[in-house]
């Protein structure tokens, strides 16, 4: 009983290590939010090593309520690479809980991953991307840069949901 009352405590402590969920913004419109977005830093993940540069979302409503999504970057060996996916709204009180999947199989989206608008400029100029677990985000801008002021504003929200800015590679845009 011991050993069981240990382990728990030590998930436990690991869960709240880990931190919350983060917070999705309040509102998205998603007509604002439509078009496209530079990459200007993400947290490294396996589906984008091949990515060096320009890496670009664009964004565009469709007449069904589902959201086409085109991803894009320069690779490696200079190949532009191009994927295409759909999202969909999970919460549409705010439209800030989003779905997107880039695996088709026939006619339908089998895997879904997270996509919360968790920070958004007023001005729709950047927004910052996540999830709940804390393994994937992005920030996104409408221009190729960022000033240091608007990063250190971004960066200061990412470390209040729960993100280690230190984590964060900055994306190379020409």
């Amino acid at each position: 009983m011991l050993k069981f009352l240990l382990i728990c405590l030590i998930i436990g402590s690991t869960l709240l290590v880990s931190g919350k969920e983060p917070l999705p913004v309040a509102n998205v419109d998603l007509i604002q939010y439509q078009g496209t977005w530079y990459e200007i830093a993400k947290l490294p993940n396996w589906f984008q090593k091949k990515c060096v540069k320009n890496t670009t979302a664009s964004y565009q409503l469709k007449e069904d309520g589902h959201i086409s999504v085109i991803n894009r970057c320069v690779e490696k060996d200079g190949d532009i690479n191009s994927v295409e996916g759909m999202a969909r709204i999970v919460d549409p009180k705010t439209n800030a809980k989003l779905e997107v999947s880039f695996a088709r199989f026939l006619w339908s989206n089998w895997f879904w991953g997270a996509y919360w608008v968790i920070g958004l400029a007023d001005d729709y100029s950047w927004a910052i991307v996540g999830g709940p677990n804390h393994k994937y985000a992005w920030i996104l801008a409408r221009e190729k840069k960022l000033d240091d002021s608007t990063l250190d504003q971004i960066f200061g929200i990412l470390k209040d949901q729960g993100y280690d800015p230190n984590k964060f590679e900055f994306t190379v845009q020409d």
